[in-house]
């Protein structure tokens, strides 16, 4: 009873603060962000997309206030001292890789293909990795780290080194980081790059942290204690209810069997949603699904470090993530569906019709 009694004060602190916020919010942005309808219900929404229903947040709140305490009793789970350090390490981490980002933001010089003519590397991808694995072994040196960069390229290589990982047994920890996802825009100069770094404990994500250093946005997410923006405003996921109101993202995938299975899934879609997206950069998407911005994400093959962040961004922030099969996520899992919850069933239907499963 206690227990419950500190969740309804903190909550009705939160719905307060909350309320506070989004009317001083409204006068601001109202100019720059119109209302927006959802053709199903009729809602309409002048705050950003991050800030949510009030409802939908409170809800939101309540359900990881309650859950926090159920995780850090689960099978020896971090508490809440470490899960607050290990954010803290990745944030710093990001913060430090998006920095060289933008000092370089005006594009880069490719060094090596890796699979193919589409599947990029330039010195500055390196870099980035090493500097986020130093500030990480700083605070954490028995912990165990995985980066795209020190890994062949292909699915084979990315699925081994993860597998070698996870079962090595050095440590319970592993840091799971792209030091630069979306290389091919950070190549041309396109402000749609960034890092990811998440920290997962006995194979579970339980922080992650996206930062997208051309718009100072910084996405992180503590298993069970909810997603956020900027480290204060509480993100949820969109509340488009069926799929002719989404609008979906998706891949251009550098390996043939994925490219063949994307062309199949934008043909079905593309007549069914409101519109889809490719911005070349699974953590930006997964962000952007997570904070509303986008309805859904998929992809047909994508490796741990591309997505292991924006999972429990997604997750914490009310949504959804599976395979096609409709089976939760895992760190092994490569077919992915990240979608607001509201429109999951509907858009892996349209995708298991043509054959993408």
């Amino acid at each position: 009873e206690r227990k419950m009694n500190a969740v309804t004060r903190k909550d009705a602190a939160f719905l307060l603060c909350t309320s506070l916020h989004i009317l001083l919010s409204r006068s601001v942005i109202g100019a720059f962000c119109p209302a927006r309808t959802a053709s199903n219900d009729q809602i309409v929404r002048t705050e950003r997309p991050f800030l949510g229903s009030l409802n939908g947040q409170l809800k939101h709140k309540i359900q990881h206030e309650r859950s926090m305490t159920s995780f850090n009793t689960h099978e020896g789970g971090p508490d809440d001292g470490t899960l607050d350090s290990l954010l803290k390490v990745a944030i710093n981490a990001s913060r430090a890789a998006g920095k060289i980002i933008l000092e370089n933001s005006d594009g880069a010089e490719v060094t090596k293909l890796k699979a193919n003519s589409r599947d990029l590397l330039t010195e500055i991808d390196p870099l980035c990795e090493k500097t986020i694995r130093n500030i990480i072994l700083d605070t954490f040196p028995t912990h165990n780290f995985l980066g795209e960069e020190n890994v062949a390229p292909g699915k084979e290589a990315s699925s081994a080194a993860l597998d070698q990982k996870l079962s090595n047994g050095e440590s319970d920890y592993l840091w799971i980081v792209d030091p630069i996802d979306g290389t091919t825009n950070f190549v041309h100069g396109m402000p749609l790059c960034m890092p990811s770094v998440a920290v997962a404990h006995k194979g579970t994500v339980v922080a992650g942290v996206i930062y997208d250093p051309h718009r100072d946005e910084l996405f992180t997410a503590i298993k069970g204690g909810g997603a956020f923006i900027n480290e204060a405003t509480p993100i949820v996921v969109g509340n488009q209810k069926i799929l002719g109101d989404a609008v979906i993202a998706m891949g251009s995938p550098p390996g043939a069997e994925s490219l063949t299975m994307s062309l199949k899934g934008v043909n079905a879609l593309m007549p069914k949603c409101r519109t889809i997206r490719m911005l070349g950069s699974a953590a930006l998407m997964l962000a952007w699904v997570a904070c509303g911005r986008l309805t859904a994400y998929w992809e047909y093959d994508l490796s741990s470090w591309d997505i292991a962040a924006g999972a429990l961004l997604i997750s914490e922030a009310g949504g959804k993530f599976t395979n096609f099969q409709d089976e939760e996520f895992d760190l092994r899992e490569r077919k992915i569906c990240a979608t607001n919850g509201y429109i999951h069933d509907e858009l892996l239907s349209v995708l298991n019709d043509v054959g993408v499963n």
